[in-house]
């Protein structure tokens, strides 16, 4: 496997491709912040999660192929600074959580809800809401090719997102992150978070009681 999730600021995409989704992941702003384009394998239409920053680079990195789609993992802005552009150029929809899509700088096509479906071509696409580090947080997962998830900043490498110390949302976010996540989605998941290298819930899963003891 090519692929590594590895990917630097102005630095190339990395791109994995799986039999009906192919996945490419670039590394936006200054922040660190991951923004990752999906295409259906059959049609050839694409879903961009996160349009965090650098509209210019996220165009270039779609082309001249369609982009039905924009997911917002969360509100906060360094997920959301090229979203404006972005979608006014590709004219794709924007897609976030009723509980964060008013702080977004376009109108929101659609929003979602824990369970729903997203598709992208015909790629199906599972909504996960995941509370705490903001109260709109979701995650999408594609079960295909061992399963994928794209966490935004609610789950990296080491632990859960940031929830500012403050004890009540950290035990939101840990026990979505559990029973949402962990509970019920097996090891070889692969983990797209929004900052940074990638990871598996393999890898993660046996420092979970060491998570929760710490409290962040």
């Amino acid at each position: 496997m090519s692929y590594t999730g590895d990917v630097t600021k102005g630095g190339p995409a990395d791109v994995r491709e799986l039999p009906e989704l192919t996945i490419s992941k670039i590394e936006v702003g200054d922040f660190g912040n991951n923004a990752y384009l999906l295409r259906c394998a059959e049609t050839g239409e694409g879903l961009l999660i996160d349009a965090a920053a650098e509209p210019r680079r996220l165009l270039g990195l779609i082309g001249d192929r369609p982009v039905g789609t924009i997911v917002t993992t969360h509100r906060h802005a360094d997920h959301w600074m090229a979203l404006e552009e972005v979608a006014g150029t590709t004219g794709a929809r924007v897609i976030a959580h009723p509980l964060d899509a008013p702080e977004l700088p376009v109108a929101v096509g659609r929003t979602v809800e824990h369970g729903d479906r997203i598709t992208v071509g015909r790629v199906p696409l599972e909504v996960i809401h995941l509370r705490g580090h903001t109260p709109g947080s979701i995650a999408l997962f594609y079960e295909g090719g061992g399963g994928h998830l794209f966490t935004g900043d609610s789950l990296f490498p080491g632990g859960v997102g940031n929830t500012q110390k403050d004890a009540k949302r950290f035990d939101q976010l840990y026990t979505d992150v559990v029973e949402r996540i962990f509970d019920r989605l097996p090891d070889e998941t692969w983990v797209y978070p929004g900052h940074g290298k990638d990871t598996t819930l393999g890898a993660e899963r046996p420092s979970l009681p060491e998570w929760r003891a710490r409290g962040w």
